[in-house]
């Protein structure tokens, strides 16, 4: 047994390239896990600087000077901002608090038209099987009630790390802009001269992790920006808030469009009934979801290394475990990048294989 294990250690960590990936892949590890709140803002913010890492580089081949260059993306990112924070999420949290507050009236409508249901449809629901549906409603609607209230108790703290985002982020990325080459000098600085693993990898990574997340940007942008088209046009209470959920449900691959579907099935049913403008909802909605699976994304993500959507899934469950909305949004970055630190990685059998062919 010891011999087994000796020959798998020489196989897979003989190469001093591998160790020192191990010890930077659990070093980085350790440091979120253990450190991952406190240093939330700072992660925030070199995502961030990453991201516009792209514009800059366009930009100064246009023949702006490294701090112009520097002044016009971090202006551009700070309108962004300011757009986000007085007009959309504003607009958003509006339309919550108001549904919020409308959500028992909802729920007596929503039992109303429950209790017709076995009239109109007895051979596929039942008396019973309405009133037991009633109940539920009541429960949950009691549950979101008591989660408000919690929630609004709290809202100092939210609001404290709201301020605390909004004014630590901005300067954090301005300076990584700012001194992003001189931040990497002095990183690589402590590797050895010697690293064509971590190279490879990185340069493997760089772009693919970038354009992801640029798409991925994108794609809820796109998405909810129609989304909220479609539901304005049809009349659709809370179409604001529908349509920010929509374009968040790209974030999680399969689950997040079919669970999304739910509130926006039952706020058209509650507010229309089954009739025309219910039915053009769900197929309007049903055609946005089509055209982002099938049209926009292979455009969008054509570069991205491809997935198995078991792995998918996995990395979704496991990430989003681990660190929640950031996890689920970088599940499938982590997933690409996993994969291509095992597949990068030294096996010193095949090597030998390869150089006695």
């Amino acid at each position: 047994m010891i011999k087994v294990f000796q020959r798998w250690i020489d196989r897979y960590f003989s190469d001093e390239e591998a160790i020192l990936l191990l010890v930077l892949i659990t070093a980085l590890l350790l440091v979120i896990i253990s450190l991952g709140q406190v240093l939330a803002p700072f992660f925030t913010a070199l995502v961030v600087a990453y991201l516009l890492q792209g514009s800059m580089s366009w930009l100064k081949q246009q023949g702006l000077r490294h701090l112009t260059a520097t002044l016009v993306v971090f202006l551009l990112f700070s309108g962004v901002m300011l757009l986000l924070l007085f007009i959309i999420l504003p607009a958003t949290w509006q339309q919550l608090m108001q549904f919020i507050y409308e959500l028992p009236r909802l729920a007596a409508r929503g039992q109303e038209l429950l209790l017709l249901l076995p009239q109109q449809y007895p051979e596929f629901i039942s008396e019973e099987q309405a009133r037991a549906w009633s109940r539920q409603i009541i429960d949950e609607v009691a549950s979101a009630g008591q989660a408000a209230v919690g929630y609004s108790l709290s809202g100092i703290t939210v609001l404290m790390a709201v301020l605390i985002y909004c004014v630590l982020v901005p300067i954090l990325v301005f300076f990584l802009l700012k001194d992003s080459e001189q931040m990497v000098s002095w990183f690589t600085g402590f590797l050895p001269r010697r690293r064509q693993l971590l190279t490879r990898i990185w340069q493997e990574m760089d772009v693919q992790i970038a354009n992801y997340i640029r798409g991925k940007a994108l794609e809820i942008l796109i998405v909810g920006a129609v989304s909220y088209s479609v539901f304005l046009l049809l009349g659709l209470n809370y179409a604001a808030l529908l349509a920010v959920s929509v374009g968040l449900s790209v974030l999680v691959p399969y689950i997040g469009a079919a669970v999304v579907t739910i509130p926006i099935a039952l706020i058209g049913y509650v507010q229309w009934g089954f009739g025309d403008t219910f039915i053009w909802l769900m197929v309007a909605y049903g055609i946005i979801q089509a055209l982002d699976g099938n049209v926009l994304v292979p455009l969008l993500f054509s570069e991205v290394v491809n997935l198995h959507p078991v792995a998918i899934i996995v990395a979704v469950l496991v990430f989003g475990g681990l660190w929640g909305v950031w996890g689920v949004f970088f599940a499938i970055p982590l997933a690409t990048l996993l994969k291509a630190v095992i597949q990068a990685w030294p096996d010193q059998e095949a090597l030998a294989a390869g150089g006695s062919d």
